[in-house]
């Protein structure tokens, strides 16, 4: 499937995406009831380089950000988020992004929190995350009860 940077017509076809993940409210820490319009701020605010995934028919069925995780003279650390329409894989964004980070000269990439029960944590330690540590009973998982979020790192 097609990846590309997105275009700022872009947006109404990656908010479904977004909505449907964030709604079922298991593995991001946004308010479920995030309006249209704050998170499109928190996708493609200042300072983001946002990505699609099209299938044939053109839809997006993936969407992704990379920017800095900090400022200054740690700037050198990307962060990254991931929306994937249920169903789909990311691994094929993911290592695009991965790409992208190393070729924007970022020397690391940070995971500020990862829900620990989150299908994705497999993703990322097959791609080289690790955890560094857990904040236990962080998340509030709409069947698994409290959980931890990880907070997950890989060298460039």
């Amino acid at each position: 499937m097609p990846i590309r940077e997105a275009t700022p017509g872009d947006w109404p076809r990656i908010w479904p995406v977004w909505h449907r993940v964030v709604a079922a409210g298991d593995t991001y820490t946004w308010d479920p009831d995030t309006s249209e319009e704050e998170a499109r701020s928190l996708w493609t605010g200042s300072g983001k380089r946002v990505y699609v995934t099209e299938d044939d028919d053109g839809a997006v069925v993936a969407s992704a950000y990379l920017a800095p995780n900090y400022g200054g003279p740690a700037a050198g650390i990307a962060n990254a988020g991931f929306m994937v329409d249920p169903g789909r894989t990311g691994r094929a964004l993911a290592e695009h992004v991965l790409a992208e980070a190393a070729e924007q000269g970022y020397r690391a990439m940070v995971f500020n929190a990862v829900v620990e029960t989150n299908p994705a944590v497999r993703l990322w330690t097959s791609l080289g995350f690790r955890v560094l540590g857990t904040v236990p009973d962080a998340f509030d998982h709409p069947r698994h009860g409290r959980v931890g979020l990880h907070i997950m790192h890989r060298a460039m």
